[in-house]
């Protein structure tokens, strides 16, 4: 099996060696670079081409939601997994509508993180458990109500779909969706692409927010 190529983004030198030990020790991970502060992170992301970043939100230069923005648009292939000690659901919502597809504190240890890497490159969306509770609360006052008449389905997703996006504003991993539904994981990624072409969006959070404003899904 092909390894998991990982650029890590950290400005804190005790904890960036810390990090390159934990993920170097990893099989199915290989740490192609790192960088101390945004600009040069930007640059050597796009020159390296990793499949996974793993940045820091408090950087010098560019802040992490701009590096994940620059690094999106420059280099769309590459999965931006953020690892900060911020927990305000403003800066989660930024990082993701910058492109981010997964946001964890610096307190979760090794194996959180590895599986973390392993759901985003699943092609699923990552929050830690507090954050994500915080995270969904903040969009509750721009969940409608849904309509007298029977739910609209302004874009033509499948029934599976629904359930699918459901699940996914619950906060279930693409495991866990899987199971519950009883399909395998590339079934429901298969789903989520479809769901993601269909809304014009790029990621979960996303494509729960759109349904949240539409009425078509409860938290």
């Amino acid at each position: 099996m092909d390894r998991t190529r990982v650029f890590v983004v950290e400005d804190q030198p005790n904890l960036l060696r810390n990090l390159l030990k934990v993920l170097g020790s990893f099989p199915e991970l290989e740490v192609v670079g790192s960088a101390q502060d945004g600009e040069q992170a930007v640059e050597e992301v796009v020159r390296v081409q990793p499949q996974l970043v793993l940045l820091d939100l408090e950087l010098p230069g560019f802040n992490g939601i701009e590096v994940t923005r620059r690094v999106k648009r420059r280099a769309p292939g590459v999965e931006v997994l953020i690892l900060t000690s911020f927990e305000d659901e403003q800066k989660v919502y930024e990082a993701i509508q910058a492109g981010a597809s997964g946001y964890l504190v610096k307190r979760v240890g090794p194996e959180k993180i590895r599986s973390g890497i392993r759901e985003v490159m699943e092609g699923g969306t990552v929050l830690e458990p507090l954050i994500a509770r915080r995270f969904w609360n903040y969009f509750q006052s721009i969940q409608a109500k849904p309509p007298e008449a029977e739910k609209q389905n302004p874009w033509g997703l499948t029934p599976a779909e629904f359930d699918v996006l459901r699940y996914v504003a619950k906060g279930l991993s693409n495991a866990e969706v899987g199971r519950v539904m009883t399909l395998e994981r590339r079934t429901v990624r298969t789903h989520l692409s479809h769901i993601y072409r269909k809304m014009g969006v790029n990621s979960h959070v996303e494509a729960v927010v759109l349904a949240l404003r539409a009425g078509l899904v409860e938290l």
